[in-house]
């Protein structure tokens, strides 16, 4: 009876243990992957397949995600401040109030949402091919979108302060009650665009006959 005991209390013991090291396991980043809350910060995932992935509130601080295929991926409410994103494809990704403050997104593409709280405050955007995206009250504060494609984008709320629009294309992209403060747009294209009681104060090439 009494090594009967000593088994139990043993197995007693152990168990809380191994339930603490599975809960703590690192994250493999891979196609449908469940990496929720992950830290990733500083990983090199360069030209990854990670299609239909979760990092819903993970950390990809600096992370290396070039070339990266995030395709129906989940980056709702994570981090990527300083993150290079440079040609990834996010078509039907989901980034609503994920942090990518000076993040390089550079030729990124696909039908995203980056709605709800998102931040994009200095990120690099250049060249980057987002028609239909959703950025509703999103910070795009000092981005830089030259020659981004934005048609049909929408930007409702959105806070576009000291961004650099220039020969971007916004054809009917909706701005309405959006923020364009000293942002440039000298050369965007805007035809059929939606500027409904958008603030533009020393806005470069803002249609302000609208």
């Amino acid at each position: 009876m009494k090594r009967l005991a000593a088994v139990t209390l043993s197995i007693g013991l152990t168990l809380p243990a191994l339930a603490f090291s599975a809960s703590t396991q690192a994250c493999e980043p891979a196609p449908q992957a469940d990496c929720r809350g992950a830290d990733l910060h500083n990983r090199d995932l360069r030209g990854l397949d990670l299609r239909g992935i979760k990092l819903s509130g993970a950390n990809l601080q600096n992370a290396n995600l070039t070339h990266a295929n995030l395709n129906d991926a989940d980056l709702s409410g994570a981090d990527l401040s300083g993150a290079t994103l440079v040609r990834a494809s996010l078509e039907s990704a989901s980034l609503r109030g994920a942090k990518a403050d000076g993040a390089n997104l550079t030729a990124i593409s696909g039908w995203a949402m980056f709605a709800q709280g998102s931040s994009f405050r200095n990120a690099r955007m250049d060249g980057a091919d987002l028609e239909f995206s959703r950025f509703s009250g999103a910070n795009l504060m000092g981005a830089s979108l030259y020659a981004a494609n934005l048609e049909m984008t929408w930007l409702p709320k959105a806070r576009l302060d000291g961004s650099d629009l220039r020969e971007a294309n916004l054809q009917e992209a909706k701005l309405y009650n959006a923020s364009l403060i000293d942002a440039d747009m000298r050369g965007a294209w805007i035809r059929f665009g939606i500027f409904q009681n958008t603030v533009m104060d020393g806005c470069k090439g803002c249609p302000f006959d609208w």
